[in-house]
């Protein structure tokens, strides 16, 4: 059998990334191909191309860096967390070495999972351009008065949101900041897209699960000085009134790799500690 080719994706800055790394390239020397550390600057779309699997050395941020860099390529990737909660990074160093052939062999582990594109238009003219794993989201920003946003879902008018913003979550965003703003938790491999209000200045609009072949048209009626366009919480643009911004299901797609020790329940239970029993006396 030949060797996996591999590129790797850990931030040279952070010295306990460089350290799971170097631990791991002393493990795989004898067993896998390094074609690249794309953190280095390294990795050209051809190298992306040729990689069997992408190991990425970091939290929840450097995985949905990765992951938007890798989604056209569709290279599946392994999460080692190295970072504080990593709830993406399913693998420790160890678990990675121990579970490495079965990895390299068990295409079942790969899921496929969504990923939304998000185009913003300003004077009918196409602005700017970009992929989001976990959410697209519109933040009031400073002075924190509340903004208002006319919403339609494929031509059809669907509310006007008066608040602090709205979250557009994939599933896998959906234990994100959809979560934490009361939305519904998804199962990671559907297809599916919630609109997530924040902080509504209305107690009847609720979080809304629509099918990912839905094409989502926001227009900011009111912002602020500083309202923003995020996505991933990191990319992000300024937005002025009468903006439109469009989302929709991008053709490329989120490839993880799951641990097969757990589930996706246990990654909740255990990381976010869902459904928790409460400590009785």
């Amino acid at each position: 059998m030949s060797k996996p080719e591999l590129i790797l994706f850990a931030d040279p800055r952070r010295p306990e990334a460089t350290r799971a790394m170097e631990q791991f390239l002393r493990f795989a020397k004898d067993k896998a191909q390094i074609l690249a550390n794309c953190m280095d600057g390294n990795c050209q779309v051809e190298t992306l191309r040729q990689a069997d699997f992408a190991v990425v050395f970091g939290g929840d941020g450097t995985i949905l860096g990765a992951a938007r860099l890798l989604c056209e390529s569709e290279v599946p990737v392994i999460g080692v967390n190295v970072g504080k909660l990593g709830f993406l990074a399913e693998f420790s160093v160890e678990e990675l070495e121990t579970l490495f052939e079965r990895i390299c062999k068990d295409k079942s582990l790969v899921e496929k999972r969504m990923v939304l594109r998000c185009e913003l238009y300003r004077g009918q003219k196409s602005l700017w351009t970009a992929k989001a794993v976990n959410d697209v989201v519109i933040s009031a920003g400073t002075p924190f008065n509340m903004i208002e946003l006319k919403i339609e879902v494929d031509g059809q008018p669907l509310a006007g949101c008066v608040g602090d913003g709205v979250i557009l979550s994939t599933p896998t965003g959906s234990t994100a900041y959809n979560l934490s703003a009361g939305g519904p938790i998804l199962a990671a491999d559907l297809s599916a897209i919630v609109i997530t209000p924040v902080c509504p200045h209305s107690l009847s609009f609720r979080p809304i699960v629509i099918d990912a072949a839905s094409r989502v048209q926001i227009r900011p009626l009111r912002v602020n000085d500083h309202t923003t366009l995020l996505l991933d919480g990191h990319v992000q643009q300024n937005l002025v009134p009468d903006d439109e911004i469009v989302v929709e299901k991008h053709e490329g797609r989120f490839l993880v790799v799951n641990n097969p020790t757990r589930t996706q329940w246990d990654t909740l239970a255990g990381k976010l500690k869902w459904a928790e029993r409460p400590k009785y006396r």
